[in-house]
């Protein structure tokens, strides 16, 4: 029998013990890959070629208040601004207030947008229809998959923020490298039902020449605007989505004090786990002396068992979250995107197999040191 073939028989030698402790480790480490993931997703992730190109300008208080609209002018005036587009978030609600009806809707140009956003992919006559219907709408392909819609399709969607509804037409569909879960439509169809919005705009997107000139271009519309009645703030695109999730608190440190948790009790599991059977294998370990298994030998066999058994669970965990999240994503919302990589999966693979060792090493260590005439006196 191989050193290896020992091991796995006298991890699972406990049958129902080692599937529990699997489980556990395995709920955990499900929960730790998903932290690990949005981390990842939100704060590691590096923007598109083309969003890096992007900044977005927008109120230096809030985004509440909103921006004038002859300001799009003075902007597209900049060195290394290459094109300006408005955008004014609407905010309302299709169907329900359920989670699952919930997508972002922008008022913009329609004869700008694609110029800002050239990603897009959208058939010429179905944008040209766009641009000629005031009530017209493009929505995402992710969305209209979900929905079901076709080009013609109403949508009617309840204003939540403006008193008015939106009765929109899909003119178009919109493919975009990752999904948006956006429609957009055009701007005046809010001005002409809420005039007092006319005038302003909610933010502006600014294409830059280049993504070395965004910085440049940031720091010299803020320089612009400095003294305005309405001073602005401009930031990549990166930073603007990261500012959204920032709203929501801190959430670095929340992640990553659930993660310590989490890796607690893990530690906590496998460390009960592994002394419960180390214990009652004290006169196991006089035999293996006996047999001529030293000291190093038997320390290595009782720490590999329960990094086998931390593995395993960390697989089980990992691969279910895996599985999980991209059903998550494929429903929208804040998942969308969202994905576990192979990187995730060995870091939380790497943490498992810690944590079996630090569970493991001081019992073993103890249990090694045993002679053999008090192992084989021992009962329990």
């Amino acid at each position: 029998m191989t050193l290896t073939r020992f091991v796995t028989k006298n991890a699972f030698r406990n049958k129902r013990r080692s599937v529990l402790t699997v489980l556990s480790i395995g709920g955990s480490l499900l929960l730790l890959t998903f932290l690990i993931t949005i981390w990842r997703s939100f704060y590691d992730s590096k923007p598109s070629e083309q969003s890096a190109q992007r900044l977005i300008v927008r109120h230096k208080v809030s985004l509440v208040f909103n921006l004038p609209s002859y300001y799009k002018q003075k902007i597209q005036a900049i060195p290394g601004v290459k094109e300006v587009v408005n955008q004014q978030w609407f905010g309302g609600q299709y169907k329900d207030d359920k989670p699952e009806n919930f997508f972002a809707q922008f008022g913009t140009d329609p004869q700008e947008l694609l110029k800002v956003y050239p990603e897009f992919k959208i058939p010429a006559d179905q944008l040209e229809a766009w641009q000629h219907d005031r009530a017209g709408a493009i929505v995402d392909v992710g969305l209209a998959n979900k929905f079901h819609w076709k080009i013609g399709d109403r949508l009617n969607i309840t204003g939540k923020i403006f008193p008015l509804n939106l009765e929109l037409t899909i003119r178009g569909i919109f493919t975009p490298p990752d999904p948006t879960q956006s429609i957009y439509f055009n701007k005046d169809y809010i001005d002409e039902g809420f005039p007092r919005l006319k005038g302003s705009e909610g933010f502006y997107a600014v294409l830059a020449d280049s993504p070395q000139d965004v910085p440049k271009v940031a720091q010299a519309i803020d320089e612009t605007f400095r003294n305005a009645d309405r001073p602005t703030k401009s930031e990549s695109e990166h930073a603007f989505q990261l500012g959204f999730i920032g709203m929501l608190g801190n959430i670095k440190a929340f992640i990553m004090s659930i993660c310590l948790a989490v890796v607690f009790t893990i530690l906590l599991v496998s460390a009960n786990t592994m002394a419960m059977s180390i214990r009652e294998r004290t006169r196991e370990v006089a035999v293996l002396k006996t047999l001529g298994f030293t000291r190093n030998s038997i320390l290595g066999l009782f720490v590999g068992e329960a990094v086998s058994l931390a593995v395993v669970g960390g697989l089980v965990g990992s691969l279910l979250c895996f599985f999980i999240v991209g059903a998550m994503a494929s429903q929208g919302g804040m998942f969308t995107g969202m994905k576990v990589t192979p990187i995730t999966i060995l870091v939380a693979l790497l943490i498992a197999a810690v944590v079996g060792f630090a569970s493991s090493f001081i019992p073993s260590y103890h249990a090694a040191k045993v002679n053999i005439v008090d192992g084989l006196r021992h009962i329990g």
